[in-house]
């Protein structure tokens, strides 16, 4: 049984709410045990016991949340030391609400965050353009939601903006069974 872990950060539930849509992508996929937290309350034995970590956060100023980057600092840092996530599956997903169509930084978010997971030895899922909902939530990154309108006022995340994150967590899910399988780093 493939292990997916879902591990957010959220200000207002906009992130929360594309977690969910996430994992229950990840749960369509046959044999798969989804967990979902929020980035402080994970630690390395729920990194370590997952095939799968998907991250996901809000835009802040065109970089991740505070909570996201502690987690990172503290938690992934640490595994990196022992090299005890290398052969795990990695992807990312945000939303935020600045201007410009993806919203404000939401490209460097995502990149920044990917960095942090090849740095520590872990197979990045990209999100291809051919997934359903692209166009109204995708970069080749990972999904994004859209929490606010042309002006940068709140509107939170509408629901058609989420479809490429259910899928996003689908073929997460696939890539973790399949390199399970083939156990190869074990």
């Amino acid at each position: 049984m493939a292990r997916v872990l879902v591990v957010y950060a959220s200000d207002y539930g906009n992130t929360k709410k594309a977690a969910e849509v996430v994992a229950e992508g990840a749960k369509s996929v046959e044999d798969t045990d989804v967990v979902v937290k929020a980035a402080e309350d994970v630690g390395e034995a729920d990194m370590t016991s997952a095939d799968a970590v998907i991250v996901g956060t809000p835009v802040h100023m065109g970089s991740p949340d505070w909570r996201i980057k502690k987690f990172i600092d503290t938690v992934c840092s640490a595994l990196w030391l022992k090299d005890a996530m290398k052969g795990k599956v990695a992807a990312v997903f945000a939303t935020g609400g600045g201007f410009g169509s993806a919203g404000g930084g939401v490209e460097l978010t995502l990149l920044g965050l990917l960095n942090n997971f090849a740095e520590l030895g872990m197979f990045i899922v990209p999100l291809p353009k051919s997934t359903p909902g692209y166009s109204k939530g995708g970069l080749q990154w990972g999904p994004y939601g859209r929490s606010a309108n042309e002006n940068g006022e709140p509107a939170g995340v509408p629901d058609d903006s989420l479809e490429a994150a259910k899928h996003h967590g689908k073929h997460v899910a696939r890539a973790a069974a399949l390199l399970r399988e083939a156990k190869v780093f074990e």
